[in-house]
């Protein structure tokens, strides 16, 4: 065979060339190739997200306030910016948001004191406290109705939510009385199992839901409360979309198939929350969103519990706790990170069960971008970014969870009748 040494000439510089490129991608190292840019925020994403009902399945100011405030708005009034916490009404403006539940979060160990209750009330004197001080901003909102009306006067519509099944100290009368005061949800656990409901970070007790469990959730129904699947086990999980009458929320949970971390939502629990037409509330906390972070973040729940038994003084527990933090940063991730976990939902359970759920206040890191409560335009732009529709994004901006609370007060009213 002979060889056309002119029409190689015209070869060698393009295969010199492809040569070059491929060798330099053999040695780009993966975190580089998988770098993502920033999301660059558009009229067209900024006039979209003002025409959106924007509610936040979860936002911990209130224990914020109680920590590093001393619980008084005189100590740090939210209607300046406040940038030592997530949150302050200026960057809430920011954000557009239209209706927040409040966390009437306090610790599980509580209960070993048998106190939960009574800090729980603290906690929700403390949100009705906030909202009594600033009227022209808040709202307390008592029904998916009055979401709307609070919406349309330029307010922000408040509903509160018991993180924590610990708070009710096994009494459904108490569960009534957190209905009375505004209580629109409770979390079934946080991070310790009680004795009628497992933990997703703690040893199981009653394998799911006990009995009494059980009888928990059928009275949230006949209230009207949503009952929350954050921080409870998969087989919890499982027993809750068995037993509910009514959609169910997680109110700050994220994909396990994408951050497997205990937290997250597995994908086939994501299947039957679709059946069960309920709405998972995407987490921003790096630590269940980021994949890489999620693995480091796996024993935090357990070191905590080691280190509350070890250190009983609270000053000697947050001085180790801060140590153990420090010797075990993770990384925060982007937007990119939490829009990921969305996408899956999506495309897992679909686009009317997925919803936005920060645990701003709450998180000790956040991905980048996503730092305070005047971000949420940028979610708007991201999903804008890939593909989804004006009313998709409303959707899962707040459309999702008010389909949700109306269908939980319709299944109340139908109980109640029921039951006369």
């Amino acid at each position: 065979m002979r060889i056309d040494t002119k029409k190689l000439q015209h070869f060698i510089p393009g295969l010199l060339l492809a040569l070059v490129f491929m060798t330099a991608a053999q040695s780009t190292p993966a975190a580089e190739k998988t770098v993502r840019k920033p999301v660059i925020l558009t009229d067209r994403a900024r006039q979209l997200h003002q025409q959106c009902l924007v509610i936040d399945g979860h936002n911990d100011l209130p224990w914020t306030m109680r920590e590093k405030a001393a619980s008084t708005f005189k100590q740090a009034d939210i209607a300046k910016p406040q940038p030592q916490f997530h949150t302050d009404i200026p960057r809430l403006k920011q954000g557009n948001v239209g209706a927040q539940f409040w966390s009437a979060y306090v610790p599980s160990d509580t209960q070993k004191e048998r106190r939960s209750a009574h800090y729980t009330l603290e906690q929700i004197d403390l949100i009705h406290r906030m909202i009594k001080r600033y009227p022209e901003t808040f709202e307390m909102a008592a029904t998916a109705d009055d979401i709307d009306r609070i919406h349309q006067s330029g307010k922000i519509a408040s509903m509160i939510g018991v993180e924590g099944g610990h708070s009710i100290e096994n009494s459904l009368s108490l569960l009534r009385v957190f209905y009375g005061l505004g209580v629109r949800y409770m979390t079934l656990t946080h991070s310790d199992s009680l004795d009628w409901a497992d933990s997703a970070t703690d040893t199981a007790i009653s394998d799911g839901l006990s009995p009494f469990g059980e009888e928990v959730v059928l009275s949230m129904n006949r209230l009207g409360m949503l009952v929350d699947i954050s921080h409870v086990s998969p087989a919890t999980m499982e027993d809750v979309l068995r037993v509910s009458k009514a959609p169910i929320i997680a109110s700050h949970s994220s994909a396990r198939a994408i951050a497997d971390h205990p937290r997250n939502v597995p994908d086939e629990i994501l299947l039957k929350v679709k059946q069960n037409g309920g709405v998972v509330m995407v987490n921003y906390f790096s630590g269940f969103v980021v994949p890489e972070s999620a693995k480091q973040m796996i024993e935090m729940f357990q070191v905590r519990r080691e280190l509350k038994q070890k250190y009983p003084n609270e000053t000697d527990y947050n001085r180790e706790y801060n140590r153990w933090q420090n010797d075990h940063k993770m990384k925060p991730g982007t937007i990119h990170d939490v829009v990921d976990h969305i996408d899956h939902i999506v495309k897992v359970a679909g686009v009317e069960h997925v919803g936005i759920g920060s645990d701003f206040d709450g998180v000790s890191t956040l991905p980048a971008q996503l730092e305070d409560v005047a971000t949420y335009p940028l979610i708007t732009q991201a999903l804008l970014d890939r593909g989804y529709t004006d009313q998709q994004i409303k959707l899962i901006m707040g459309q999702n969870l008010m389909r949700v609370l109306r269908q939980a007060e319709q299944v109340a009213n139908e109980l109640q009748q029921t039951a006369e």
